[in-house]
């Protein structure tokens, strides 16, 4: 039976599936997290720079008042944004204002860039020309301390990374006192990261994926693996993209502000060795045809260890 938990390296379990709230449209947002944890869900994932941690906060009180759930019982991440990256508890505190909580249970440094504080913009300044106004000096390590500083407050009960690729992680290790509870990363089978998942399970770090059906319409949901398997399981091909991260391991962010949707994302299915090495092997046939595929590219303008499409400019470190 699949898991409904994962027990991470502070001792927490974090629940297997959560409500994820990027790119969410305005005046949807509260309705769909109450909707969530209506259903079942436990795990609500938001961030500073997506710029609704109102609603999410809304939907949040909403069903605690309800009765459908009690703080304790929820699981609630938000990050740190770029701009904040040396301002780490403000951002905070700026997140727990807007969620109207006194706590989160995590919180995440969301890109190891940093980005102009005193910019044009307070989430994403821009140079003259257009292209983000990056601090190029920024030392990424410098903002994990200020992170685990934050673990002395009481406003997080964990502390963890996204977009982390093994050469940053590495750097990280080698100053860190605290070992990121998780790592979140964009994670399908048309983009395993089996490198970053095998690194971070050797060093204890739980991978929470994103973007876990790839694009909206994308070739995943429609791929004769992904199909083969949702025939052999008698499921759609959403629940078998969905399942596969939680058979590896993972905890899984679902983005839905459709209520049939949201429920029926929350139905994970035990994937045995037979549907996963099917799903596999179409991994490894896409990496050695150069077809593997990423679909969130920031627009930083820089290479995070992965080729970017626009502009390939590289961190000063060469990541």
């Amino acid at each position: 039976m699949a898991p409904s938990t994962f027990k991470l390296n502070t001792g927490q379990d974090m629940p297997a599936v959560g409500l994820g709230t990027w790119q969410s449209s305005p005046g949807e947002v509260a309705a769909a997290v109450t909707c969530a944890l209506k259903s079942g869900y436990k795990l609500v994932d938001a961030a500073y720079c997506y710029g609704n941690e109102d609603e999410v906060g809304q939907g949040i009180k909403a069903a605690i008042d309800a009765g459908y759930v009690t703080r304790s019982d929820i699981f609630v991440v938000t990050k740190l944004w770029n701009t904040y990256a040396t301002r780490a508890e403000v951002c905070l505190d700026k997140s727990l204002k807007a969620l109207g909580l006194d706590y989160v249970d995590q919180y995440l440094v969301h890109w190891a860039v940093g980005m102009n504080p005193n910019g044009n913009d307070d989430r994403f300044p821009k140079l003259p020309d257009g292209s983000r106004d990056i601090t190029w000096d920024h030392d990424h390590t410098a903002t994990w301390a200020q992170m685990e500083d934050l673990l002395k407050t009481g406003k997080t009960k964990s502390i963890g990374v996204c977009n982390y690729s093994v050469p940053y992680l590495e750097q990280l290790l080698k100053k860190a006192k605290v070992v990121p509870a998780v790592n979140q990363i964009e994670n399908h089978p048309s983009l395993p990261q089996q490198e970053v998942v095998d690194f971070c399970k050797s060093k204890g770090i739980h991978i929470v994926a994103y973007s876990p059906l790839g694009s909206t319409g994308g070739p995943l949901m429609k791929s004769e693996p992904v199909l083969k398997v949702a025939k052999r399981k008698a499921a759609s091909p959403g629940t078998v993209l969905l399942s596969y991260h939680v058979a590896r391991g993972a905890t899984v962010l679902a983005k839905s502000v459709t209520e049939s949707r949201i429920k029926a994302n929350l139905e994970i299915i035990d994937l045995d060795a037979d549907d996963m090495k099917i799903l596999n092997d179409y991994s490894d046939s896409l990496a050695k045809e150069g077809k593997l595929e990423r679909y969130v590219y920031p627009p930083f303008g820089i290479n995070f260890g992965f080729p970017d499409k626009k502009e390939g400019r590289s961190m000063p470190n060469g990541i």
